[in-house]
């Protein structure tokens, strides 16, 4: 702590009781759905604090305790910065530290939502299929231990036991990562798992839980050291663990919580409807799907941000292409929304100079990424004769950046589950040809019928053989010509 700097306190005053308890928290959650809560407690008041849990880590609860669970949000405009203090923060449990009394904070009758923010690796699911992973071993062991799960879906499943054995109505579960159709998805997982553990349970859920589709969109980039030091010397107090985060925001959610608990979200901008698909899709594949492209691509050709990647023309040209060709023709835009100018928008927030979004940390977990991000555009452009040059360049540069080299010749620390078998797939295979073909043969990530596409496989074996033999900027100079 900075000498001579006083620590960032809660002020004084009433907390709300704890509402919600959130899984995973990260820094995306303290800068988008906790500072929406915050909000619309001070509309409508309401008893939503939030408990947050690590599921692995005591980081954030380390870092937060002293300051009460109080934190600093800061919003990185093009023009200048604007921090605010945020308190919805009830405390901070660490699962692995202490799993019952996350299972207890759960299983309490004042909280009414469970939402997560796990990442998509997080939900042990095979991302090709949207089925639970029963060979994952954390989901072997939450079935085996009952009373000290590890996983996401083995803590709400637990939870959720506990309470239909109390006699307590289940709680919403909340999903707000970046999966389609994220609420089916965790509602299909969750109901598996019950399903192995008591057919009365899988029903129970089934009938009274609710399980609402989201999307949620702000750019959060990581916060690094000179960031804390800056906001220090800006405001003079200490925070040892606050958020930056672009100005954008949205969040759009299904209106099916259990008996209509939940807080007035509506009051604060975020966006009740009936199906969040179109939603999903639109900022799926716009947003995600350009974002790991030029992360990979970027990174490759030695762009370490977002902005700096598409201040090169090149690359902006690059992904301007592929939401005009490949990306939008297969889309149905929410009811009033322009596709042209939502993809304007989003060019104009990437190119924002104050938001250091690094590609490195943008390709991390590509093997749970790809599917729905890329792979189903690809899918349905193949299905309707449409362009796929462009996405299929951008998974070659991932079967690139998975093979741990750049094109430097240095080495890259590779973040993914899959990573150790992803390098030794492609480490096995000597020509541009044989590691395509072994890394199609993942099926958690490549279904069959994609990998024996035979127009896929041949846009892949060419874009990687020029990725391996001129570079990501001159291939794709040569594929915009």
């Amino acid at each position: 702590m900075p000498a001579n700097s006083p620590r960032l306190r809660r002020p004084d005053g009433k907390r709300p009781e704890t509402g919600i308890i959130h899984l995973g928290l990260g820094a995306f959650y303290r800068a988008h759905g906790a500072v929406y809560i915050e909000e619309a407690m001070q509309k409508s008041v309401g008893d939503w604090g939030i408990v947050g849990v690590s599921l692995m880590r005591p980081d954030q609860r380390d870092a937060l305790a002293p300051q009460d669970f109080a934190y600093t949000a800061v919003e990185l405009g093009p023009e200048g910065e604007t921090a605010r203090v945020i308190t919805v923060l009830n405390g901070v449990l660490v699962a692995r530290e202490n799993p019952a009394a996350v299972l207890d904070a759960m299983s309490a009758e004042s909280v009414k939502i469970v939402s997560l923010t796990v990442t998509e690796k997080g939900y042990c699911h095979e991302p090709s299929s949207g089925k639970l992973s029963q060979s994952h071993p954390d989901i072997i062991h939450d079935l085996a231990n009952a009373d000290q799960p590890t996983s996401a879906i083995g803590f709400l499943v637990r939870a959720l036991e506990k309470r239909h054995a109390a006699g307590l109505r289940p709680f919403t579960v909340l999903c707000c990562d970046n999966l389609p159709e994220n609420g089916k998805v965790v509602r299909g997982v969750v109901l598996e798992f019950a399903g192995l553990i008591s057919p009365e349970l899988k029903n129970w859920i089934a009938a009274e839980g609710a399980f609402p589709s989201t999307m949620v969109d702000r750019i959060v980039p990581a916060t690094k050291p000179e960031d804390i030091a800056a906001l220090t010397a800006k405001t003079g107090v200490y925070d040892a663990s606050p958020v930056m985060h672009e100005p954008f925001r949205q969040w759009v959610v299904e209106d099916v919580f259990v008996d209509g608990a939940r807080p007035d979200l509506g009051a604060v901008g975020v966006q009740l409807v009936e199906n969040v698909t179109p939603f999903e899709h639109m900022k799926l594949r716009c947003l995600n799907g350009t974002h790991s492209s030029l992360a990979y691509l970027g990174y490759l050709a030695g762009h370490e941000t977002i902005s700096d990647t598409v201040a090169d023309p090149v690359f902006a040209a690059f992904c301007k292409a592929l939401w005009n060709t490949e990306i939008t023709p297969g889309l149905h835009a929410p009811k009033g929304v322009s596709l042209a100018d939502y993809t304007s928008a989003l060019f104009s927030r990437y190119s924002n100079p104050a938001i250091r979004h690094r590609t490195w940390q943008i390709a991390m977990d590509g093997s749970q990424k790809l599917p729905q991000r890329i792979l189903g555009t690809i899918a349905e452009n193949l299905a309707a004769n449409r362009s796929i040059k462009g996405l299929a360049l951008a998974v070659a540069a991932w079967m690139r950046y998975v093979g741990s080299v750049d094109e430097k010749g240095q080495a890259i620390d590779v973040r993914d589950p899959l990573a150790a078998r992803l390098k030794s797939l492609s480490d096995s295979a000597a020509s541009p040809k044989d590691k395509v073909e072994a890394l199609l043969s993942v099926r958690e990530i490549f279904p069959a019928s994609l990998a024996e596409n035979p127009t896929f496989a041949s846009a892949l074996m060419g874009s990687y053989e020029s990725l391996a033999t001129k570079g990501a900027r001159r291939t794709i100079e040569e594929l915009q010509a």
